[in-house]
């Protein structure tokens, strides 16, 4: 430590400062711990040579940095006593050897004496184990050898009392390993010579005793519960190999079979046992399950009997561990009535001929019942009372035939219904119904409903009118009831009938063929013959009288008066005439008959109407008042004769009238009358003139429809003709199928219309093909063809006829995979038929089954294979394999049973279901472990079936082999070697399944193993001791290097800093390799451990959790353990030594002199001081003179040499004066300090609080203008101006020449009073825009924008227009000029 000697104040010389004339001594003591207060430790006045005197003189005192002050100096007697409880283990814990030393300061010279207390251990304390009890799991499956660290006991005592040894109480399982620490201290292991047994001892108990070597000995005992945890080295046992059962056939879902049973004499999730089914026969997954847990075997799916009748399974037992063990249960399937009888056509003849004689055979039927016994006992009848019996001749063989003569026409078809029941309880049957159609025979003529047909007709018809249809009924169908209406050959007034009228063949309607007129023919009468298509065809007649109605064609004609042109006057009249006088009689005719010819006469029109009157009914004309000299000479009279038809017609005729009494009176009258003509010829001129111009207005109309007309159609072809894609419709084709309509044939009708078509053509394709398509009603629209079909019983002259028939029974052997057409049998030689019989007989063959695999050859009598047969296919694993038919003869009926057995060649190889077998099995399983293999499947029977099993060679596994009941084989590996998975966590192996044939076959299957690991190998550190330094105050993540297996941690550090890592490994795998890191529970100096030190339990890395202090703790010792993931967990121990370096983090303290506030002066100089005056350590280095002030300030430094640096300063005032008073008169001064200082911190106060409101000023005025602005824009926001959304429509380039990927639609949304009017653009990716042409009708048109924003630089912000034309007129939002705020890069 160095002192420095600062000036502070004013100038004053430099003092040195030295310690060469101190006197000191050094003394040391030993004494036992625990010694009572006030015992001697030593005389120091003898020891250091001084007396009582200078002690007292001196004021010798006891200096020391420790808070407790174990020692006290009595200087009246100058001895040194306890003066508080020493305690070796508080004060120094293990560290030895343990003393604390203090110094003696004497004074006036000063004296250090440097005493030394070493403090001797006594055994008063005994080895202490921080639990009661310590529990260890280990696993029955540990090594010989494994280690496991047991906690450590902690002596307080040092020396030969501290821990010396460890004693195991005696066992037969484990021995007792001590080793020692690097500090000397022992731990102990149990290492275990002896395997563990779960079965015979799940639990020992032991006693570690940990001793010392005090005297007396003191000893502490821990007790050591271990628990065998279980290993998987048991495997599953059946209380039975072979388990027996039945099951009804159609047993419902869940039904109880029974229950295996397993049992495992291991623990815990090791003797958890699994139940599972190995499927032997195939399909048993679908049919029988099993209860994983309980072993209960129930019905799961439909079990039919008449598919399998029996059940062997395999059961398979398997634990956690993979440990296996097989059983055998076979389930007897007991048959249920639950078949129906099947009715399978042989042959049926439809339709039959209704002429046919009774005792025709319309078809063989077979009916079979796949249940057993008595419930595949059938018998068949006929159900409703119908002209028909069934026969049987043969067994399951029964035949229909007809039992009474057939009517079609009563009865035209037949549905017979075939029961069929079989003799079960209860007895079950099914129907058949055969829909037989009674051929029509041609044996009913025509009939016409009346005999006589009276029809009438009005005359002037159009010729081709339809006057009326005759109609003929024929009971017979199809072309016997086919009518055809032929006109007999009659004259009408020496006229052929046929001039007249005609009749359509097909329909029988009457047609006319000229047009009538009654008054030359009145009545016709005429003989329609109905004739069928029958062959020979018949015939009945039926006569049609035709009356021919009158009709008001005909005019009334006038015979008088004559009217001609040159006529002026016809009658005169004398003015002389009476009322009444008969001027003249209009005579008129009318050649229609009846009310047609009924006349009416009425005046129309004359000149003095009240003049004359006509008579109604006569038509005279006669005056009806007297003629006086008023009247003209000239009247003109117009009479109307109509008549009385509807409608009804008239005719006009003109009179004219002189009333005079001379004629030349009457001739210079007339004279007038050429007036008439001027004025006819003036109104004909004005006609005509109207004519013409109604006739151009006509035209001219006439052409602007034609332009309008073309103008659309050309309007039209543009869409037409452009490329937007036309959809056309096309509907379905329909048939009349019924024969109900019209048309004869089938007509497809193509219609193509565009939408906006204003013509709308069809065309008519020529029908395809004469057969009719239909639809079946029961498909989805499937369209099938009606094929004549053309059943041998159909021809004819070939009935099958009743006949008793022979029975016969052959059998054939022949291998599978025979080619095809090679022979079977001679058929005929070995029935005994010549081949006359087999071809008039028709013989063929009769089979229920889909594939024919045989073929019979008339010609030659032999039977050949026409499909290939596969036995395998055929039968499965059944043998024998056969199957059978009949071979069926007629007239007379002969059923011969053929059956053909199949025999196997080797074609299959024995083939597993998988191509890999994957197990996983424990390391820890038993010898004797058997594995059941997966067993291959050969479709070949006898010795060509799968015949043993071959396992590659290997030191781990044997193979065992086991036949089943059915002759089967399966396998099985049995494990003779132990699984190690440290040295071979893989094993790969090959089963070779091998049949009997010649050629040999077989398959393989690759077996891979994987072992599974057990917890038996325990984490191994690579040092069984740590040793690492820090250094005091190290910073927050620096590394702490191994060196010497010790670690070193600066003292200060920051809390939570890593400090060391330890690592541990194990050779086991997965989670039991997964090693975790625990802080064993220790302490340090009465404090745990874990309140200095943590430990992260996944990497090892020990972190500080305070900051170390050296002068408190100078090393320690803590003990981590590595425990694995496993079950039984392992572990092992590591113990960590940590020593603390110090660092420079304290700084010098000044023990004198003392520094209080209130001290102004501490030492006092006489102006007569001589040089080298002693004041303490401070000396004068020349005289004083009175220029010297009288306060001095002196500034001592205490530096240490540490690095950094550490010092400590200390004030030293200093007065040049001889006595008191003057001190204090200049010392008065010092008050000037405080003053400055409080001036000081008025000034700094005043600077904050100026800052502070400037502060909070800005802040003020930032948040008030943001709350305007907020406020301003929420004025235009709430406004109430209605918001009018447009959606502009989806535009695409169709074309597939534009730059847009996708469809965009560009929402603008605008009010009509927009106090800020924003549109946004996107940036166009290319100049070419698409527009909507309003001239055309939808189709896009390419326009050149003129002036793009793009091309412009330098101008982000443009103005676009929006051109009116494209928006509603009455949308003022969209006529408006938009600026572009904003454009987009096009991605």
């Amino acid at each position: 430590m160095t002192c420095l000697l600062v000036s502070l104040g004013f100038y004053i010389p430099i003092f040195l400062l030295y310690f060469s004339h101190i006197v000191s001594g050094q003394i040391r003591y030993s004494i036992p711990e625990e010694m009572k207060k006030g015992s001697l430790i030593g005389n120091v006045a003898q020891d250091l040579g001084l007396d009582l005197k200078r002690l007292r003189a001196g004021r010798a005192r006891i200096v020391s940095g420790e808070s407790i002050q174990y020692t006290e100096l009595k200087t009246d007697k100058g001895v040194l006593v306890v003066s508080q409880r020493i305690d070796r283990e508080q004060l120094c814990g293990d560290v030895t050897p343990c003393s604390f030393s203090f110094e003696i300061i004497l004074e006036n010279p000063m004296e250090l004496h440097h005493v030394t207390i070493e403090i001797l251990d006594i055994n008063d304390n005994s080895p202490i184990f921080k639990k009661n009890n310590i529990h260890l799991e280990i696993s029955e499956s540990a090594v010989i050898g494994a280690r496991f660290a047991l906690a450590s006991a902690e002596d307080s005592d040092v020396g030969s009392n501290g821990l010396q040894e460890y004693v195991l109480s005696s066992n037969d399982n484990f021995i007792l390993k001590q080793h020692p620490n690097a500090d000397g201290r022992k731990y102990a292991e149990m290492v275990l010579q002896q395997p563990l047994d779960r079965e015979k001892h799940p639990r020992l108990s032991l006693k570690l005793i940990a001793v010392d070597g005090g005297n007396p000995q003191r000893s502490g005992t821990v007790n050591i519960d271990i628990t065998v945890l279980d290993v998987n080295d048991n495997a599953p046992v059946f209380n039975q190999s072979l388990y027996m059962a039945t099951v009804m056939e159609n047993a419902p879902k869940g039904t109880y079979i029974t229950i295996v049973n397993a049992s495992d004499a291991d623990s815990g999730t090791n003797s958890i046992i699994v139940y599972s089914i190995s499927d032997m026969n195939g399909g048993l997954a679908d049919v029988l399950t099993i209860n994983e847990t309980t072993g209960r075997i129930s019905v799961s799916g439909l079990i039919d009997y008449e598919k399998e009748k029996r059940f062997e399974l395999r059961i398979e037992a398997k634990d956690h561990g993979g440990l296996t063990d097989s059983s055998k249960v076979i389930v007897e399937v007991i048959d249920k009535n639950d078949n129906e009888p099947v009715i399978s056509v042989m042959s049926f003849t439809s339709p039959i001929s209704e002429d046919s004689p009774p005792g025709t055979t319309i078809g063989i039927i077979n009916v079979k019942d796949l249940d057993s016994g008595e419930n595949g006992h059938v018998s068949c009848s006929l159900e409703q009372n119908i002209p028909f019996k069934i026969k049987s001749n043969l067994r399951n063989y029964y035949t229909l035939v007809t039992d009474a003569v057939l009517d079609r026409e009563s009865v035209s078809e037949h549905n017979i219904t075939v029961v069929a029941t079989d003799a079960g309880s209860p007895p079950l049957s099914s129907k058949r119904t055969f829909h037989l159609k009674v051929s029509d025979v041609n044996d009913n003529a025509p009939v016409f409903p009346q005999g006589v047909y009276n029809s009438y007709i009005a005359e002037n018809n159009s010729p081709g009118v339809s006057i009326f249809t005759v109609r003929a009924k024929d009971t017979d169908s199809n072309q016997n009831s086919r009518i055809y209406y032929i006109l007999e050959d009659t004259d009408v007034n020496g006229t052929p009938v046929a001039a007249y009228v005609s009749v359509n063949a097909e329909s029988g309607v009457i047609h006319a063929v000229r047009s009538f007129d009654y008054e030359q023919i009145k009545e016709l009468t005429l003989v329609v013959m109905a004739q069928d298509g029958g062959s020979p065809p018949l015939s009945s007649n039926v006569t049609v009288k035709l009356m021919i109605q009158d009709q008001n064609d005909n005019t009334p004609q006038v015979l008088y008066p004559v009217q001609t042109s040159s006529s002026l006057v016809s009658e005169m009249v004398p003015r002389s005439a009476e009322v009444g006088y008969l001027v003249t009689k209009v005579v008129a005719v009318d050649v229609d008959s009846g009310q047609n010819a009924w006349l009416s006469y009425k005046l129309q029109k004359a000149t003095e109407r009240a003049l004359f009157e006509v008579g109604l009914q006569n038509g005279e004309i006669r005056t009806i008042r007297q003629v006086n000299d008023k009247d003209a000479v000239k009247q003109r009279l117009t009479v109307v004769v109509e008549d009385n038809g509807q409608p009804s017609r008239s005719a006009t005729v003109n009179v004219n009238v002189a009333v005079a009494d001379s004629f030349p009176e009457v001739l210079s009258e007339f004279t007038d009358f050429t007036h008439d003509k001027e004025y006819n010829d003036n109104l004909t001129f004005y006609l005509v003139l109207a004519l013409a111009v109604v006739s151009f207005l006509f035209i001219t109309c006439l052409v602007v429809i034609i332009s309008v007309k073309i103008y659309r159609w050309r309007q039209s072809r543009i869409l037409y003709h452009s490329s937007l894609p036309v959809i056309p419709y096309y509907p379905p084709r329909y048939a009349d199928t019924l024969g109900t309509g019209t048309l004869q044939h089938v007509y497809n009708y193509e219609v193509c219309s565009t939408t906006d078509s204003r013509k709308s053509d069809f065309k008519f394709v020529r029908p395809y093909s004469q057969n009719v398509l239909i639809m079946d009603p029961s498909s989805t629209g499937t369209m099938k063809r009606m094929q004549s079909e053309n059943n041998i019983l159909d021809e004819p002259d070939s009935p099958l006829e009743e006949s008793s028939a022979v029975n016969g029974q052959i059998r054939y052997s022949i291998p599978e995979e025979m080619k095809k057409g090679s022979l079977i049998g001679n058929v005929a030689q070995d029935l005994g038929l010549d081949l006359k019989r087999l071809r008039a007989g028709r013989a063929r063959i009769v089979t229920g089954e889909s594939i024919q695999y045989t073929e019979l050859k008339t010609d030659k009598g032999i039977l050949v294979v026409s499909e290939r047969i596969d036995r395998e296919q055929l039968c499965g694993d059944v043998t024998p394999c056969s199957f059978r038919f009949e071979i069926l003869l007629e007239n007379p009926i002969e059923l011969r049973r053929i059956t053909v057995e199949i025999l196997d060649i080797n074609d299959h190889a024995p083939d597993f279901p998988k191509k890999d077998i994957t197990f996983e099995i424990s390391e820890s399983a038993t010898l004797g472990s058997r594995f059941t293999l997966a067993s291959a499947e050969d479709p070949d029977v006898g010795l060509n079936a799968l015949q043993s099993y071959d396992l590659t060679p290997n030191d781990n596994f044997i193979l065992k082999q086991h036949t089943n009941p059915d002759g089967s084989k399966y396998a099985e590996m049995v494990l003779q070697k132990t699984l190690d998975r440290e040295e071979h966590p893989r094993l790969s192996l090959k089963l070779i399944a091998v049949d009997g044939g010649n050629p040999q076959r077989s398959g393989t299957v690759n077996i891979d193993i994987t072992v599974l690991d057990v917890n038996d190998n325990a984490p191994v550190f690579n040092q069984s001791v740590y040793r690492a330094t820090v250094m005091e105050n190290a910073q927050k993540g620096t590394y702490i290097a191994t060196r010497s297996y010790s670690t070193y941690v600066t003292e200060n550090n920051s809390p939570g800093m890593s400090i060391f890592t330890v690592s541990a490994r194990d050779s086991d795998w997965n989670q039991n390799a997964r090693i975790s890191y625990i802080l064993e529970d220790t302490q340090i100096s009465g404090t745990p451990v874990s309140t200095y030190i943590s430990i992260n339990s996944e990497t090892g890395v020990l972190h500080a959790v305070r900051s170390f202090d050296y002068e408190q703790i100078k090393e320690f010792k803590l003990m981590v353990k590595a425990q694995d993931g496993g079950s039984p967990p392992l572990n092992s121990n590591a113990t960590v030594t940590i020593f603390i370096q110090d660092q420079n983090d304290n700084a010098p303290q000044v023990l004198y002199p003392v520094q209080t506030s209130s001290s102004l002066v501490a030492e006092m100089v006489p102006r007569s001081a001589d040089v080298g005056y002693l004041n303490g350590e401070i000396r004068t280095i020349r005289q004083v003179n009175d220029k010297d002030a009288v306060k001095q300030r002196l500034a001592v430094v205490v530096e240490d040499n540490g690095q950094p640096s550490r010092s400590a300063t200390v004030n030293v005032n200093v007065a040049v004066a001889d006595s008191f008073p003057e001190v204090l008169s200049e010392f008065i001064d010092f008050t000037h300090d405080k003053e400055y200082n409080d001036n000081l911190t008025f000034y700094l106060v005043l600077a904050l609080a100026v800052v502070s409101f400037l502060f909070i000023t800005c802040l003020v005025v930032i948040i008030s203008v943001k709350i305007y602005r907020w406020r301003q824009s929420r004025v235009l926001y709430n406004s109430n101006l209605p918001v009018i959304p447009y959606y502009p429509p989806r535009y695409a380039d169709t074309l597939g020449t534009g730059t847009l990927q996708h469809v965009y639609n560009y929402e603008v949304c605008r009010t009509t009073d927009s106090r800020k009017s924003d549109c946004k653009f996107v940036r166009p990716c290319s100049q070419n825009v698409l527009i909507m042409d309003p001239s055309s009708t939808g189709t896009m048109q390419r326009m050149q924008s003129e002036n793009n924003i793009l091309d412009e630089p330098d101008s982000p912000l443009e103005v676009c227009y929006l051109n009116h034309n494209y928006f509603p007129q009455n949308d003022i939002s969209f006529s408006c000029i938009c600026k572009c705020i904003m454009h987009f890069n096009c991605l």
